[in-house]
Parts: C-alpha cells; sequence; structure tokens
C-alpha cells in the first residue's frame, strides 16, 4: 500500500478549493463512514461556537489522512489508533519501516472503531472461510487495509489467500448485494451507515473472532482490544457478535496552534450533551478515554487535559 498519485492529486484538489473556506481543513472518510459524518458535526459545532474555523472534507481514510497532515494539505484528520502508531513509529508495513512520519500530534481519542467482516452469504462462518474468495479489504489509504492484513496474519492467512478487492464502504455494500463480492472489512463505529443500508436492503451477517485470534491480534498492536456489536445493532442479526476494535483520534500537525488545539478539545469536550444530540458517536466522548492512544498529545490538547487533572503524553 503506497502513496498513489491519483489519489492525493484528486484530494489535494479538493483541498485547494476548500481553502478559501475555513482556517483549519479537516480530512475525515468517505461519506458511508462513520469519519465523515461525525467529523461534519464536529467541525460544524466548532466553527459555529468559537472563532476556530473548520471544514470537514471527505477523505480516503487512515492512511491517507496521514499523508494529507504530512505533506501540509490538511490541518486535521480523523486515524484509527494502530494505523498512526504504525506510522509514527516507522513500523509493521513497508511504506512506515525505516520513514517514520512524526508531523503529527494527537488532539483525543473520541470512541471505538469496530472491526466488522461482513458478508451476505451464511456459509461464511470464520475468517478459514474466505479462503479463495472475493474479499474486499478497504480503498487505497484507508485505515481497513491495515486491519484486513492484521486478521489475515492472525489466521495465518496473506492476500495470496484470497481475492483483494479494494474498495470503499459504499462501494463494499454495493458489492455485496449484486454478488460481486462474498465478504467485505468495514472498520468504522458501529453501526456504520453502508452496513445498516445492506442489513435493510439484501440482509447480511457479520463473521465474529474467538478468543485465540483476538489474542494474537493484541499481540501485532496493543491498539486492540476486545468488543462486542450487540444484539440488534443491524436489522436481523439477533446475536451479539464478538471481534475487535481500535480508537477513533482526531490529530492535527503543525499548522495547528496551541490555542486552537485547546479551543478545539475544550469545544467538544464541555459540550457533549449538544454533540450527542447532533451524532449519536457524541454519547461515547469521555475525558479518560481520550487521554490514551499511543500518540503524543498536542501541548494545547496536553493544556486542557491537566486542567481536568489528566496528564497525557507529550
Amino acid at each position: 500500500m503506497k502513496k498513489t498519485l491519483a489519489i492525493l492529486i484528486a484530494l489535494v484538489m479538493v483541498f485547494s478549493c476548500a481553502s478559501a473556506m475555513a482556517e483549519l481543513q479537516f480530512t475525515t472518510g468517505g461519506t458511508s463512514g462513520t469519519y465523515y459524518a461525525f467529523g461534519g458535526v464536529l467541525a460544524q459545532y466548532i466553527s459555529d461556537n468559537t472563532d476556530v474555523q473548520v471544514t470537514a472534507v471527505a477523505g480516503e481514510g487512515s492512511a491517507a489522512n496521514i499523508d494529507m497532515l504530512d505533506m501540509g494539505f490538511a490541518q486535521l484528520g480523523f486515524v484509527q489508533s494502530d494505523v498512526a502508531y504504525y506510522a509514527y513509529n516507522g513500523i509493521r508495513f513497508e511504506q512506515y519501516e525505516g520513514a517514520p512520519i512524526t508531523s503529527f500530534k494527537a488532539l483525543a481519542a473520541l470512541y471505538n472503531e469496530t472491526v466488522q467482516l461482513v458478508t451476505c452469504n451464511p456459509e461464511i462462518k470464520s475468517m478459514d472461510d474466505l479462503r479463495g474468495k472475493n474479499v474486499s479489504i478497504g480503498a487505497a489509504g484507508s485505515g481497513v487495509y491495515f486491519n484486513a492484513m492484521d486478521f489475515l496474519a492472525a489466521y495465518d492467512m496473506t492476500e495470496a489467500d484470497i481475492n483483494p478487492q479494494y474498495l470503499s464502504f459504499a462501494d463494499s455494500a454495493e458489492a455485496l448485494k449484486d454478488g460481486k463480492i462474498d465478504a467485505a472489512f468495514v472498520v468504522a463505529g458501529a453501526p456504520t451507515t453502508a452496513v445498516v443500508d445492506l442489513c435493510a436492503t439484501k440482509g447480511a451477517y457479520l463473521v465474529g473472532c474467538d478468543a485465540e485470534h483476538i489474542a494474537k491480534l493484541k499481540e501485532l498492536n496493543g491498539a486492540y482490544t476486545e468488543c462486542v456489536i450487540p444484539a440488534g445493532t443491524y436489522e436481523g442479526i439477533d446475536e451479539d457478535v464478538t471481534t475487535v476494535a481500535v480508537k477513533a483520534i482526531i490529530i492535527a500537525n503543525a499548522d495547528v496552534t496551541d490555542e486552537e488545539a485547546y479551543t478545539i478539545v475544550s469545544t467538544i469536550f464541555e459540550n457533549t450533551e449538544a454533540i450527542a444530540a447532533a451524532h449519536a458517536k457524541g454519547l461515547e466522548l469521555n475525558l479518560e478515554y481520550a487521554s490514551e492512544c499511543g500518540l503524543p498529545y498536542a501541548a494545547g490538547a496536553a493544556k486542557y487535559f491537566a486542567e481536568k487533572g489528566i496528564t497525557v503524553a507529550e
């Protein structure tokens, strides 16, 4: 997974158009994911209630968002904690090994992103059943790819054991509906719009992960935590599904001043009820949770946490 010129050119054009409208550009995710919806709520609330103007723009996911901040085309971004850890420390994946990206810092962790393995085939009950199947492992530049690679590794598999497809959430859902793929990895806050629509129109299943393989995933990256998608989260899925999650965090590059970082973090956590009224993920906002993500925090964010009696890494 390397930076692709086409993706970056497209994103640069989007951000160039937005630059005249706002001071800080916030790159989120695809329009069918939680990053985009929740990022838009946060950006709007901050812009409406402070002197810091933030514009949320659809992005290509965690890896691409890190690239955009590193190149200065955006100042804020949503990323998965595991991908951010790999990038910052220059480990695990070829694009980062020996070439860490340290041009960003964390502002806060906001909510759990659940690794959801979705299929419309009831015969697919485990990762092993994916051998030889057409499987979406995330759009180019997305964090989904990293999670899919970790899942394959935990089950002693590689990309060669499946027919990988590199699709966004929305495209994965459409491909599942049309029978063009057998399963798809979706990593986002549950419920996820693309999966909600798929369950309502086609009917779908979630493939869980057992204790043995959850332990292997945790060995690969301590960012993984066990979680449960409760029964009823999606139409037709009436049993709890055990899987893993990582944290969704907001990162900032050096173009974000200490004052701006403080304003962004304080505005979010001083107004959780108002934000929750606009998006359900606001219900998960918690200062203790927000203060740990495996990355150093921006000084302005650290100042706010310190005021609340919480010390974060800097």
